[in-house]
């Protein structure tokens, strides 16, 4: 059940770092949706490795192939399966650490817990998995275009260097234009320059993604435990290398009073509510107020580094791991993509979820 997400619109991915291919299989897609090819891949473009010389040189087309549900263009209603193969694997890359446990990596718990574990880049517990994800995501996107919802995410920290501007001052069509994907041109060069430094030095240094979404309509996140945030928490948690989720204002919200915080509810001339500050980031009550929504997520250092690290082997010996393969010095430049698919799956899921929940009342 681990590799299925969802209610409604829900997704099961499949597939490993070296095998044959990754996929994913979703179910409960609304039929009659306009299956625009050209922009799933260009999703998947996004994620795809070999970008820069600041990702991983692996050299994947992730070509996607569409196996079932679409016809003519359109969705069916049934299952849609989407299939990427994989092309650039160099498992023997790996060979050296077939009995080994490399610090920060799910080796360890992966044999501890099954017994067996793919040690060929990972295994199930690559982030080449989110090639999947992405292309469920795109196909998220397309429903929610028609919705007027629209979902963007940047690069808004790289180690110390912060993007300080309010989002709203931003131009976030630019963090498509650099590779680091930051929509402030300047402070993106410094980015890029740091990254590609500490590639040199063959380690490798963490950063945030941030995510604003608008468009989104009232009433969306079922409580008590099904909130809109938490669900977008734990999609977001569950990305590779993610090691924090906050919404609104989060940790920074305990420094003011209530009479700070509180988001004033309005009412313009044409009868619109909505509120003069947004610290909520659009969720209250765990449901959506039509504000926009907007959250940071955190990405620890890529685990694989090019220096020798002290370790244990399967027989619980000491040894010395050393760092070999190809592997991003910072991973949140790809991630982007992959923040704004996860949430795209999360907010079509509760919308689809709102419609029966409606439909219910009626009946």
């Amino acid at each position: 059940m681990g590799s299925i997400y969802g209610k409604i619109f829900q997704i099961s991915t499949f597939g490993e770092s070296h095998g044959a291919a990754v996929g994913v299989v979703v179910t409960g897609c609304p039929a009659g949706v306009d299956f625009d090819m050209e922009f799933i891949q260009s999703e998947l473009d996004r994620r795809k490795p070999g970008q820069s010389r600041i990702t991983t040189q692996r050299k994947e087309a992730d070509s996607v192939e569409v196996v079932s549900g679409v016809f003519e263009g359109k969705t069916t209603g049934t299952p849609i399966a989407m299939l990427v193969w994989n092309g650039d694997q160099r498992s023997k890359d790996y060979s050296h650490i077939a009995d080994q446990f490399r610090p920060s990596h799910a080796d360890f718990t992966y044999q501890e817990k099954y017994g067996v574990r793919d040690y060929r880049g990972g295994g199930r517990s690559s982030a080449r998995e989110t090639v999947a994800r992405v292309a469920a995501g795109a196909l998220a996107k397309l429903v929610l275009k028609q919705l007027g919802v629209k979902i963007t995410a940047y690069v808004s920290q790289v180690g110390t260097l912060k993007l300080t501007t309010p989002v709203e001052q931003l131009d976030l069509a630019v963090a498509e234009t650099n590779a680091v994907r930051c929509p402030d041109t300047t402070l993106a060069e410094e980015m890029f320059t740091y990254i590609d430094d500490i590639r040199k030095q063959g380690d490798s240094v963490g950063g945030v993604v941030s995510a604003y979404i608008t468009g989104c309509p009232v009433g969306l996140g079922e409580p008590v435990f099904d909130k809109l945030h938490a669900e977008l928490g734990k999609a977001m948690l569950s990305i590779n290398a993610v090691k924090g989720f906050e919404y609104g204002s989060g940790f920074d919200g305990v420094e003011l009073r209530g009479s700070q915080h509180n988001d004033i509810i309005v009412k313009d001339e044409a009868g619109k509510v909505s509120t003069v500050t947004n610290h909520s980031g659009g969720i209250q009550g765990g449901i959506s107020n039509g504000e926009p929504i907007y959250f940071r997520v955190g990405f620890k250092p890529v685990a694989t580094i090019m220096q020798d690290q002290d370790s244990l082997n399967n027989s619980g010996e000491k040894i010395v791991v050393s760092g070999k393969g190809r592997h991003d010095p910072c991973v949140v430049p790809r991630a982007v993509p992959i923040v704004e698919a996860m949430s795209a799956i999360v907010l079509l899921d509760f919308y689809l979820r709102n419609r029966l929940t409606k439909l219910a009342d009626v009946l």
